[in-house]
């Protein structure tokens, strides 16, 4: 009782201890975790002060990837929906601010436009009847969620909305779109600029002193010049956060000592063996592929690969083993051997001479259920095959094939007399394929497929060649659980010492590959491994620091050991990275001062023959096409051209490839059209057909985004 008493009258120290205890846990969260208070788990992305949210971001990257199957990653999925949205945004902000909407008699006309062809919105004449229409979305509302035929789909009162959301915003869409491309356009002047471009020519002399008769090891850029030229090209260099990681892999793949033990496990099934069979206390005999009788049943026991009872064509046979197995007489092996993902043990089973292609006929009797049958087939398969069978007793008995082709339902080949000519690789079904080459010309017989039951007659049959059918036992290459060990142990090994280790160094004295590769947040691709996000997000996470290196699974392939070498935080790009642009265009700016400071001459002639060049021409040059003969690409040197008068020369030029003089030796001026209208409609058409791209990006640029995926959905 005293410790309770001595309990009670210390309760209040005991609350306010719990509660500073529960204060500092809660402040050390908030320490570790900035946003643990804030909402951008909840958002996927703000635009324009509008929130993405993430779970029903998420649900319609599940619809989307729903509806395209695996076609594309999760990523990509996220990519898709994440630039819909954006765009949706960014749209209707757009809208919002000009006033545009679609009012009810337009969105009566919208769905007429739009569903005016399908019969249950049409009166006894086939006329649009809006009734129709009003009645249609009045019972969708009726029916709380369950679904209505429209046309070949069945629709709920949800899909029907949606579908109005999405005519009504392809409508403002357009209308917005419209609007802009009412206001631009070309002009008279711009359109006879555009002909000028093409038409007027220009023919010169030209001297050039190409950059590369300077060295680049004359020519120093520095760290100061690199920054400079960033300076002055800021745009070149901007640069989103990245994470420089360099990582080895540790491939689970099979050890030689694990194949060596499958193709010891093939060789072992060729033999009889004896087991001990616990229940009748016997031992028993095992029946190998020597002594298989049913080569389908054995094979289909012991291989990784369901046997194939077809005869193969030459051109069918592994390129890399044909001869071999070609060369098999009846009963013979050839084997184990690599073919691709697999070591396979192969046994001649039967070589027989089969046609390369074949025409037939045949008569169709189709059943319920079988495969493109329609509502009007009412046989059962057995009806069927005694309706084949009757029709071929006629045949035999005398019966033209011609005169029962009524009874065919195959309506496609009852047009050509009931004849298909096929190759032996067609894709038909393989019962009907194996009774028309494996048979001889004249057989006719009665053949069940998945269509139905077929009465065949082999008309002809080309190309006679060798034929095999070869059992296959094969199993693929897989590492043992040891190697999987080993290979678990050896990355286990390497992340230990990377602790005290030189990275690369250690990569290098064990054999392996250090591999660089940079990251931007939302990449997810490490070529040859594929989809890597788990890696991505690693990087990037706020506690991982350059040095950090984290061991990774990778599905179907082993592990990796990942470590970050460099952290860029979004901004420009650092000096060394900007270097590979900036160098080789500062060397040039150096090179064209070099060269300019070389040249003491006046003329052309005089700079060709002190610098050791040689005076060259070009002719009919235009101001569309900016090659210039002999030198390429060099559209500094050709719009001089274009400023200058017959006769004139320019002043020294800093090209692309090198620094000119030049000289206009011949203007053939443009003749004046009439009509500039047709070029002024060309421009025209041209220009509003990229409005809409042009006016998004500008529209997107000048948004203010601020994007959470790689926080709250990657």
């Amino acid at each position: 009782m005293a410790i309770l008493n001595k309990i009670r009258q210390r309760s209040l120290i005991l609350i306010l201890v719990i509660a500073l205890a529960l204060f500092a846990f809660v402040i050390q969260g908030v320490i570790d975790n900035p946003n643990a208070f804030s909402n951008t788990q909840g958002v996927v992305a703000t635009v324009n002060g509008q929130d993405i949210d993430r779970v029903d971001f998420q649900q319609k990257v599940k619809n989307y990837q729903d509806r395209v199957g695996g076609r594309v990653t999760s990523t990509q999925a996220m990519n898709t929906i994440y630039s819909q949205e954006l765009r949706k945004i960014v749209m209707e902000n757009e809208y919002e601010a000009l006033g545009l909407s679609v009012e009810k008699d337009e969105m009566r006309n919208l769905l007429k436009n739009s569903f005016q062809s399908y019969p249950e919105f049409q009166d006894e004449n086939g006329n649009f009847d809006v009734n129709r229409l009003n009645a249609f979305i009045v019972n969708l509302k009726d029916l709380k969620g369950d679904t209505a035929p429209l046309g070949n789909f069945l629709v709920n009162y949800e899909s029907w909305a949606n579908n109005e959301q999405t005519i009504a915003s392809n409508a403002i869409q357009q209308t917005y779109y419209n609007m802009i491309k009412a206001g631009v356009g070309a002009t008279i002047a711009e359109a006879k600029d555009e002909y000028l471009a093409d038409a007027k020519t220009a023919d010169i002399r030209y001297v050039q002193v190409p950059y590369t008769s300077i060295a680049d090891s004359l020519v120093e850029v520095s760290k100061s010049d690199v920054k400079a030229y960033m300076k002055a090209h800021e745009d070149k260099f901007k640069a989103d956060a990245s994470r420089e990681v360099v990582y080895v892999e540790f491939k689970e793949e099979a050890s030689k000592a694990d194949e060596d033990a499958i193709k010891a496990s093939l060789l072992a099934l060729k033999s009889d063996r004896a087991e001990y069979n616990e229940s009748s206390k016997n031992t028993d005999t095992i029946p190998g592929f020597d002594s298989a009788i049913d080569i389908e049943e054995f094979i289909n026991s012991n291989s990784d690969i369901k046997y194939n009872d077809s005869f193969l064509r030459s051109a069918e046979l592994s390129a890399t083993v044909k001869d071999s197995l070609m060369n098999l007489e009846i009963g013979e092996y050839y084997g184990p051997y690599k073919d691709g993902e697999y070591f396979k043990l192969s046994k001649m089973i039967a070589v027989k001479q089969l046609p390369d292609s074949v025409k037939v006929r045949h008569i169709l009797v189709p059943y319920i259920g079988g495969q493109r049958a329609d509502a009007s087939v009412t046989k059962t398969p057995e009806q069927a095959k005694a309706t084949a069978d009757s029709i071929l007793a006629k045949i035999k008995s005398g019966t033209k094939f011609m005169d029962l082709l009524e009874l065919s339902s195959d309506e496609v080949s009852n047009e050509k007399d009931g004849e298909i000519e096929f190759a032996y690789n067609a894709g038909m079904a393989p019962e009907f394929k194996a009774f028309s080459l494996e048979n001889k010309v004249g057989d006719v017989d009665v053949v069940g497929t998945s269509f139905g039951y077929h009465v065949i007659e082999i008309l002809e049959q080309k190309s006679v060649n060798n034929a095999y059918k070869i059992g296959t036992l094969a199993r693929k290459i897989e590492p043992s659980d040891q190697t999987l060990q080993d290979v678990f142990n050896k990355m286990s090994k390497f992340e230990i010492a990377a602790k005290d280790g030189e990275f690369t160094e250690l990569a290098k004295e064990r054999e392996l590959t250090a591999k660089p590769i940079t990251f931007k947040e939302l990449d997810e691709n490490i070529p040859g491994l594929g989809s890597q996000r788990q890696v991505v997000r690693w990087a990037f996470e706020e506690d991982t620091d350059v040095g950090d290196y984290k061991n990774f699974p990778v599905s179907g392939f082993g592990f990796i050991v990942a470590k970050v070498v460099e952290k860029n935080d979004e901004g420009m790009m650092s000096v060394e990275d900007a270097s590979v642009i900036a160098a080789p265009e500062i060397r040039k700016e150096k090179k064209a001062t070099m060269i300019r400071e070389k040249i003491k001459a006046n003329t052309l002639d005089d700079i060709a023959k002190n610098q050791g060049q040689t005076v060259k021409t070009a002719a009919a040059l235009t101001l569309k096409n900016t090659t210039l003969s002999g030198a390429g690409a060099e559209p500094k040197v050709i719009g001089t051209a274009f400023g200058l008068g017959q006769g004139e020369s320019s002043q020294l030029i800093d090209g692309e490839k090198g620094v000119y003089m030049i000289e206009v030796t011949k203007v053939t001026e443009a003749t004046e059209l009439d009509n500039y209208t047709s070029i002024m409609n060309r421009l025209n058409t041209t220009i509003r057909n990229s409005v809409q791209t042009k006016v998004y990006q500008a529209l997107e640029k000048a948004a203010d985004i601020e994007d959470n995926r790689a926080k709250t959905v990657y």
